[in-house]
C-alpha cells in the first residue's frame, strides 16, 4: 500500500502539520518535521488495524510545504 503524507506548516498554530487522502483519519501535529514524521510512522499502523485494512506493509511518501511571508522594507 501506498500512502502520501502531506505535511504542511500551520503558521497560526506554529506547528506542521500531516494529513492524508489515503488515510482521512490522519491528522497529527509537531513542532517540527522530524517529530512529525516519527509520530506518523508510528501512528499509521494502528490506523490500518483500526480501520481493518489488511496489508504487509504501506509505503509512505512524504511531502512537504512551507509558505512563509517576509516584510520588505525599503
Amino acid at each position: 500500500m501506498d500512502c502520501k503524507i502531506k505535511l504542511f506548516w500551520d503558521s497560526e498554530a506554529a506547528v506542521w502539520v500531516a494529513t492524508s487522502d489515503e488515510l482521512p483519519t490522519l491528522a497529527l501535529e509537531a513542532g517540527s518535521v522530524d517529530a512529525l514524521i516519527e509520530r506518523v510512522k508510528y501512528i499509521v499502523p494502528e490506523l490500518l488495524e483500526i480501520e481493518d485494512v489488511k496489508v504487509d506493509y504501506c509505503d509512505l511518501d512524504f511531502i512537504t510545504e512551507r509558505r512563509d511571508r517576509v516584510r520588505i522594507i525599503g
